[in-house]
């Protein structure tokens, strides 16, 4: 266990060359500009310069439009969960759920996902969004399913004739 009480998954190992496989050509991190700033054993850093395109005007001044602020932090939690996952295991977003504490403006906004809990079939994450000042602009949790890294139901292979495509995941199968 590491310090924080959440054990590595084998996909740890593996974190320097997560970026290398989103490939050339569209991809959401390359959309937005999201970065890594650091990766943990349950925990990871991610970065975005907001700017006006992704805003809405209010009388305060730009306001970064809530659903941006949300795929944020679910980029955060979602890498938490990539370090506990072994190479066998994808995940896919059960539930998630955003508070808005105050208005995310434009600039650099920094969102800290971190594992909650981990079991078996089921990983909790917690993340927290802060301004360049350090100031708390929302919260979020979420609840990620724990799934084979192939087949129907995974994000690494398409799947084969006979393998669940078209039923549910064996998992799920009970």
């Amino acid at each position: 266990m590491e310090g924080n009480g959440i054990s590595p998954g084998e996909r740890f190992a593996d974190v320097d060359g997560f970026d290398a496989r989103r490939g050339e050509g569209p991809h959401l991190w390359r959309t937005l500009g999201y970065r890594r700033v650091s990766w943990r054993p349950g925990g990871t850093v991610v970065e975005w310069d907001a700017t006006e395109a992704y805003a809405f005007p209010s009388a305060g001044g730009a306001v970064v439009q809530g659903g941006l602020v949300t795929a944020l932090l679910d980029a955060s939690m979602g890498g938490a969960t990539w370090t506990v996952l072994d190479r066998d295991q994808a995940f896919l977003t059960a539930d998630i759920r955003v508070e808005f504490l105050r208005p995310s403006r434009v600039g650099t906004l920094r969102a800290t996902g971190q594992v909650v809990r981990r079991t078996r079939r089921v990983v909790f994450c917690s993340a927290e969004l802060h301004d360049a000042a350090g100031v708390l602009l929302a919260a979020g949790r979420c609840t990620q399913v724990v799934l084979p890294a192939d087949g129907s139901a995974g994000r690494y292979a398409s799947p084969a004739a006979g393998d669940g495509a078209d039923g549910p995941p064996m998992d799920a199968r009970g």
